[in-house]
């Protein structure tokens, strides 16, 4: 059940001039070798290392609250945004039935699960069409407890809430996960008397799935938790060495960081399976809002960009082929789906449909994968593989501590910080001062200021 990466494509002798040179591996031992030892050194940022073995001892309240919500709860609400939203989102696809809240209750087994990771007025206003708010359990997950998008949602179903069942009985139907002792949300949870699960120091947002942030949702849905903990802990131990060719998460650094400095500053996540669409995205925000940093005149970061295959092969694949050298292509692959599905027998009598016949979509979708991979490889396009044995809850710990190891090892070998974003907190001043929050008129003053609008 171990995930593995397949690097062969991203080397000249595999891609020719345009890949990173063979013998250039052998001056990744230096680089590797400091990148580890800098990373351990980082303990009180990188506490989400820990979480495998950490949230042992919260799994039972975990466990708890899960069950109390499945047996109350007919929809299972969470209102966050980033990581507070795209990790449960990816999980839950990649290990549930990916119809799940089209499912009779007697086949899902749990509540449906909806997700609000936006403010869009219409989506939000949509949601109570669907939900019944006398069957409905809602989660809020913020750590600053001052995320403007979560807190107007938080606003919204509290009012809502309180006209109901009054402000007694607001713990029945709010769970709040964030920080134990800062923010707003602590303190409004404390006042109400809310169910509380922390966000423990060192885990930012897009390194959070595996605390309450994710296992909560993902417990709810029924998945198993244990292993998704077994999973990463065991990425985590492969993950240590300074030997890149022993640990996966530094080799996947190395080469893209490489492939960085000779160009690609476009990495493309390209799962085969319906069931990874979402890691796509979760690995998007982990990836560019760790690695999109300025530091001083020089500025660094990989563009990601989500495919699907085999859908995208029929868009972007043709850019992947023919296109600039400027990107790399991590396809993601599983050796084993967990329904095989026949392509029967229709027309038998027209050949250039009739080859079809008798294969499995299984067959189908690992020979697309197979010959994109060729292809990308022929146009002398650098890509590797991360290759799945089959998704299940072990197989998905894994991969989330492969790629939050991996950006972290990124972001030691670039040499800047990959745990804050002053990208994204400057957006969320501005967002304060336009709505009136007091000690941001400094900032409201410099929006102001800004240059007279010009349109056609």
């Amino acid at each position: 059940m171990r995930v593995r990466i397949d690097y062969t494509n991203m080397l000249s002798s595999a891609v020719g001039v345009h890949g990173i040179p063979d013998e250039a591996l052998a001056s990744f031992a230096a680089p590797a070798r400091e990148a580890v030892l800098s990373l351990r050194k980082k303990h009180p940022v990188t506490r989400w290392r820990d979480l495998p073995r950490d949230m042992r001892a919260e799994l039972p309240r975990i466990k708890a609250a899960a069950e109390y919500v499945r047996g109350m709860a007919e929809s299972f609400v969470v209102l966050g945004i980033g990581g507070s939203a795209l990790g449960p989102i990816a999980v839950q696809q990649a290990l549930n039935h990916p119809r799940w809240n089209e499912l009779p209750r007697e086949k899902r087994g749990g509540p449906k699960l909806y997700v609000e990771d936006n403010v869009d007025p219409e989506r939000m206003a949509a949601l109570f069409d669907v939900i019944d708010p006398e069957t409905t359990v809602f989660n809020v997950i913020t750590k600053s407890g001052s995320t403007s998008e979560t807190m107007a949602q938080l606003l919204t179903v509290m009012r809502m809430l309180i006209d109901l069942y009054g402000e007694d009985r607001l713990h029945e139907r709010l769970i709040a996960t964030t920080d134990s002792e800062k923010g707003n949300l602590i303190g409004i949870a404390k006042k109400y008397g809310l169910t509380t699960f922390y966000v423990p120091e060192g885990v930012g947002g897009r390194f959070s799935e595996l605390c309450p942030v994710g296992l909560l949702p993902a417990a709810v849905c029924g998945i198993d938790i244990d292993e998704m903990l077994n999973g990463a802990a065991y990425m985590d131990s492969l993950c240590d060495g300074e030997d890149p060719k022993e640990n996966p998460a530094l080799m996947y650094a190395l080469l893209e960081v490489e492939a960085m400095r000779r160009g690609a500053n476009v990495g493309v996540l390209m799962p085969y399976a319906d069931s990874l669409k979402y890691f796509a995205d979760w690995y998007a925000q982990l990836w560019a809002e760790s690695l999109g940093k300025k530091a001083g005149e020089n500025r660094f970061g990989q563009t990601p960009v989500k495919a699907l295959g085999v859908t995208d092969q029929h868009s972007q694949v043709q850019l992947y082929t023919d296109g600039p050298f400027d990107k790399t292509v991590t396809v993601l692959g599983v050796e084993e789906y967990r329904t095989e599905f026949t392509i029967p027998h229709a027309v038998d009598e027209n050949p250039n449909v009739a080859f079809l016949s008798g294969h499995t979509f299984n067959e189908l979708i690992s020979a697309e994968r197979r010959a994109t991979e060729h292809a990308v490889t022929a146009s002398g396009h650098m890509n590797k593989t991360v290759l799945l044995p089959r998704v299940n809850a072990n197989t998905v710990g894994q991969l989330i501590m492969l790629f939050e190891l991996a950006t972290a090892y990124a972001g030691e070998l670039i040499g800047i910080n990959a745990y804050d974003q002053p990208g994204v907190e400057e957006g969320k001043n501005m967002t304060y001062a336009l709505l009136g929050k007091k000690g941001y008129e400094a900032k409201l003053a410099e929006m102001s200021g800004s240059l007279e609008r010009k349109t056609v």
